[in-house]
């Protein structure tokens, strides 16, 4: 088994997000209600379902992609 810098390119706090999620939280029964922010911009946003969790990533590592190409 290769070590894990060897079989996996280097994790960029360009895209490290931070996740908080409520104690109502149930994934299982499709409840997902917390907040979520990108570490490097500080940008943040509530979210009630794993779609709005999951665009708002989308959307920040859409413009990480445009403002930093060169990031791995």
């Amino acid at each position: 088994m290769l070590p894990p810098s060897e079989t996996r390119s280097p994790l960029s706090p360009f895209r490290a997000f931070v996740v908080w999620f409520r104690a109502e939280t149930a994934g299982v029964q499709g409840r997902w209600v917390g907040r979520v922010e990108h570490v490097m911009s500080g940008e943040a946003t509530r979210f009630e379902t794993l779609e709005e969790l999951l665009a708002f990533i989308t959307r920040v590592l859409a413009q990480v992609k445009v403002q930093h190409p060169d990031e791995p």
